[in-house]
């Protein structure tokens, strides 16, 4: 498998979960190690967490609005069949089976930083194939402009849906370029395995430069449209959570600052770091030449 991107690995540069743990143990021993501990704390930004720690905290609100909600909630969420409905500005509109979906699709592992407008982190290997691959099988015409998504909505296995704890479905969006970049992936799994349904099964978009918010879940329906779509974060406060939501460490939120995170799982190296432009993801930089990224944020 090509390795395309300097921030994008594949398993083959990383090692096994279990090796990983073991290696976090060692680690945790040296922490009084004057300089070392820095340079090693450094290193262990790009280690992934494990899959109990990306499966237990994390947010998706039609399971409730705690983190553990999702995990605790979940279990119940039928993901096989699943269908997704494409359709907008496409050559070939339709409701299609997720496994007819993507049976041609050239599956690719991912390991790409997470990061929460909550100001934390995770590094997840994802498993999954280019958006892009998507929506050329779609054939989208030339008048589209951008891309909406939107997630499933399933009242008698979602708690969350039933005590309307905010407007759903929930939907989100992209500009047709941002959906076409070769960072933008269609996530399937994690860790060789399915997509848990917290994480968003069967199937969830992940753009890497962008809050985790915009990386929406269990999705059932992609519209390619020639307008800027509406999203819900941005629906439910406009001054908190703009369109493009890419992660800025010089655009605060207005109740938190954004220029530093927690990195989840660490353990005894779990102090804030330094947040990165685009989540360390320059590549992507060209796709906002001469925007202002603190009034587009």
């Amino acid at each position: 498998m090509v390795n395309r991107w300097n921030n994008t690995f594949t398993r083959a540069d990383i090692t096994p979960e279990p090796l990983w743990l073991n290696r976090r143990a060692v680690l945790a021993g040296m922490a009084g190690a004057g300089a070392l501990g820095g340079a090693v704390a450094a290193q262990e930004a790009l280690v992934p967490n494990t899959w109990e720690e990306i499966t237990t905290y994390n947010n998706f609100y039609e399971f409730g609005t705690g983190k553990t909600d999702p995990s605790d909630n979940a279990g119940d969420m039928v993901t096989d069949p699943w269908e997704i409905t494409i359709d907008g500005l496409v050559d070939n509109p339709g409701t299609f089976t997720l496994s007819d979906l993507i049976a041609d699709m050239t599956m690719e592992e991912r390991l790409y930083r997470f990061r929460c407008v909550e100001a934390w982190s995770m590094v997840i290997p994802w498993n999954g194939f280019e958006l892009a691959d998507l929506l050329e099988k779609a054939g989208a015409q030339s008048g589209a402009t951008h891309v909406a998504f939107e997630t499933a909505v399933l009242p008698d296995v979602m708690p969350g849906v039933r005590r309307n704890v905010i407007d759903f479905p929930y939907v989100e969006g992209l500009r047709l370029d941002e959906a076409m970049h070769p960072l933008t992936i269609m996530a399937t799994g994690i860790y060789d395995r399915p997509l848990a349904n917290q994480s968003g099964a069967p199937i969830r978009l992940v753009v890497p430069w962008k809050y985790g918010f915009k990386s929406i879940k269990s999705i059932v329906r992609i519209t390619l449209t020639d307008e800027q779509p509406a999203t819900t974060w941005n629906k439910i406060s406009d001054r908190e959570y703009g369109f493009y939501s890419n992660v800025n460490p010089e655009v605060d939120h207005p109740r938190w600052s954004q220029a530093s995170e927690r990195m989840i799982g660490g353990g005894l190296f779990s102090s804030r770091q330094d947040t990165l432009m685009f989540n360390g993801y320059p590549e992507v930089a060209s796709l906002y030449d001469g925007m202002d990224l603190t009034t587009n944020y």
